[in-house]
């Protein structure tokens, strides 16, 4: 009787852990992906919420594999997509896709949701959507999951050993500060001393982010802001990047790399690596016609000057070939211009990464 009360528990025991075996064999052979921001990474959370910032319907998705749309703010794939298959790994699920569960946990998530930004007052306009303190929440509410699935040991180790993502800031300046001609953000912070305190909010961010397991973040800035089509349709004169959000995309991401720098410094480690976004697109902004694009002027998808007025629709303007075109909709590049955004990642210069890029952690981690 006494042995037998002892091996029962065993037993359960060993079935758990040869089950927690199996499902992280299953993942092992590639790191797990987390993805945090806005638009430029959702892949899909904001189909699952009532809000208009959504990419639900055609033409987006056009040259995704299944040519429909996917909550991508793109015709095809996007960034996060791009470096998952350079990690070697399946695309990450919207955290709020049903088909989440199980196995497919392990591969990471996607938290993004299009509209946010680093403040919780930006993108209100949009009602619905996952503000980055919620989408840090998630996190934690994934964690718990993986740790029911495989212990809390291996979650941990998980969490540790992956690759972090996390894309804010254009938002607060686009869909905040610069939304409306006088904004209550703009009356109570000049351009720099916004950008400063973004920078600190951001920090906020990331020191969670740290606290919560992360150990290498790809921490990306703001695009060239006043080149994008839509502001161009709004505020250009004579095509010329609008001076406003140039200057304020100038000032905000070399306080980030600063940053950046700093709290690696605290932390005594390569944590955060520097995404420079603005410097990644500008080269193609700058001179489309060196990357094979007709334009960075006009986008694939719109309507208006540049095709930058209002939203990508079935009854929008669409260009017949979208690796011509450097934006797909009237403020997200296309698949192709972000395929050369993630190529920079993977193998720029100081540049473009700071201090390292993808490629050079990859070799890294490898040693670990």
């Amino acid at each position: 009787m006494g042995c037998s009360s002892i091996i029962a528990p065993m037993t359960t025991v060993l079935v758990a852990v040869m089950v927690a075996a199996a499902f992280w064999d299953g993942a092992a052979a590639a790191r797990a992906f987390f993805v945090f921001g806005d638009s430029l990474v959702d892949n899909g959370n904001n189909n699952y919420l009532f809000t208009s910032a959504r990419a639900d319907s055609p033409p987006y998705g056009i040259d995704y594999p299944t040519h429909r749309p996917t909550g991508r703010f793109s015709n095809g794939y996007n960034i996060p997509d791009l470096i998952s298959q350079a990690i070697g790994s399946e695309s990450t699920l919207a955290y709020l896709d049903p088909e989440l569960r199980g196995q497919r946990l392990l591969v990471g998530a996607n938290f993004a949701s299009a509209g946010i930004g680093i403040l919780n007052d930006t993108g209100i306009q949009f009602a619905n959507i996952i503000r980055i303190a919620q989408q840090l929440q998630f996190f934690e509410q994934y964690q718990q999951r993986v740790g029911s699935l495989i212990g809390s040991a291996p979650a941990a180790m998980l969490v540790n050993q992956a690759l972090f993502l996390i894309t804010l800031g254009g938002n607060d300046f686009v869909n905040n500060y610069f939304l409306v001609p006088v904004s209550a953000r703009r009356i109570q912070f000049s351009i720099p001393n916004f950008s400063r305190y973004l920078i600190s909010e951001y920090r906020k961010i990331l020191m969670r982010l740290y606290e919560m397991g992360a150990r290498r973040v790809l921490v990306t800035g703001t695009g060239p802001l006043g080149c994008v089509p839509a502001e161009l349709a709004q505020r250009s004169l004579n095509g010329q990047c609008a001076v406003e959000p140039q200057q304020a995309a100038a000032i905000f991401n070399p306080l980030l790399i600063q940053m950046i720098a700093d709290l690696n410094q605290q932390l005594g480690s390569d944590i955060f690596v520097g995404v420079n976004a603005m410097q990644m697109q500008n080269d193609f902004i700058n001179n489309p016609q060196a990357y094979g694009f007709v334009t960075s002027k006009v986008a694939c998808c719109g309507q208006g000057p540049y095709n930058g007025i209002g939203l990508c629709t079935a009854a929008s303007n669409l260009c017949a070939n979208r690796d011509e075109y450097a934006f797909w909709d009237p403020f997200h590049p296309s698949e192709r211009a972000n395929r050369l955004v993630v190529q920079a990642i993977l193998t720029g210069t100081n540049k473009y990464m700071s201090p390292m890029n993808l490629s050079t952690i990859m070799v890294l981690d490898s040693k670990e």
